[in-house]
């Protein structure tokens, strides 16, 4: 596996999604989780969507319950919820496993790369960002609020 575009995954409503489709944009890759000290994450994740979209930014959301079994929900529980609390109109995904024996395949690309970008995932809210070529170009650690001057110019370097 050579980038994030030869993998396809199902997203919140459960259709195949290609991730070869995200091609020419700049990916941003976040586990995350309904239930966690980071979920108000969610705000900042959307509104650098609305900032960021009609430049070539698409974030990508993949619940996880893998920390604190703090994503509990079904997808149609999990959609409610980021559509009810945080107007999410980002891409959303079926819930996946980001770490342990049942691993998804494309956590286990993202996390089997080369330090700083690969390694394991810490927690709910681990941020990947993906260049326009499909390679991770920066990785930012759960805690980093989205709308953090590391993120943004990061996001601002990869548009150009």
């Amino acid at each position: 596996m050579a980038s994030i575009y030869d993998f396809t995954m199902k997203n919140i409503d459960g259709k195949n999604v290609p991730l070869k489709g995200y091609k020419g944009k700049v990916v941003l890759v976040v586990n995350v989780a309904s239930k966690c000290g980071l979920t108000p994450q969610y705000e900042q994740l959307e509104a650098l969507n609305k900032k960021y979209k009609t430049k070539g930014l698409r974030i990508l959301g993949f619940p996880a319950n893998n920390f604190g079994a703090q994503e509990p929900g079904t997808e149609t529980e999990i959609k409610q919820f980021c559509s009810l609390n945080y107007k999410v109109s980002f891409d959303m995904f079926s819930k996946i496993s980001v770490k342990g024996n049942d691993q998804h395949p494309l956590y286990k690309y993202l996390t089997g790369l080369p330090k700083p970008n690969g390694g394991d995932i810490e927690w709910n809210f681990g941020k990947f960002l993906i260049g326009k070529n499909g390679e991770v170009i920066a990785r930012f650690p759960a805690p980093m609020k989205p709308d953090d001057p590391k993120i943004l110019a990061a996001i601002e370097a990869a548009l150009k």
